[in-house]
């Protein structure tokens, strides 16, 4: 007499269970060999041909290449992912600062400049009427970087 023999995956609900695990560990394999292909090119300390090892171990042997990778090279990979946080997060804020900063002036601030630079004689009312008519249509000092050419005084 035979009895019938009943695994795991003969159970509607383990088979659900079962395709999600092996989906998900599928999916974060990917994800592995993504950022690792990702940690090689970002790695300045290997020069080209290891670069290019490295790949070609991990795209022909992928599953061999990937862990053999993370043994090698895993506790560098984090810090590099970590150095570039740092650099990106870096760069941003200088961004922030130096947009927060006031890196130009508004046309209001030019056109302020200029009312005081008239009032003090500085220069006449024709000068004064082309450098508006410029800061108005954006061609004038506030579009630039350099320094303003009225701003000098006499």
């Amino acid at each position: 007499m035979s009895a019938q023999t009943y695994l795991a995956y003969d159970f509607p609900l383990l088979s659900a269970f079962w395709t999600m695990l092996w989906f998900f560990l599928w999916i974060m394999w990917f994800v592995l060999l993504f950022r690792i292909i990702t940690d090689i090119f970002r790695d300045d300390t290997m020069n080209g041909w290891a670069k290019a090892g490295w790949l070609v171990f991990c795209v022909v042997l992928p599953f061999l290449g990937v862990f053999v990778y993370v043994i090698a090279r895993g506790k560098n990979m984090g810090r590099r992912e970590i150095k570039q946080a740092r650099a990106q997060q870096e760069e941003f804020n200088a961004y922030i600062r130096q947009t927060a900063a006031g890196g130009g002036t508004s046309s209001v601030d030019e056109l302020a400049r200029l009312s005081e630079i008239r009032a003090h004689g500085d220069i006449t009312d024709e000068e004064f009427r082309r450098a508006k008519e410029l800061v108005l249509t954006g061609h004038g000092p506030a579009e630039s970087s350099g320094s303003t050419p009225y701003a000098s005084g006499r």
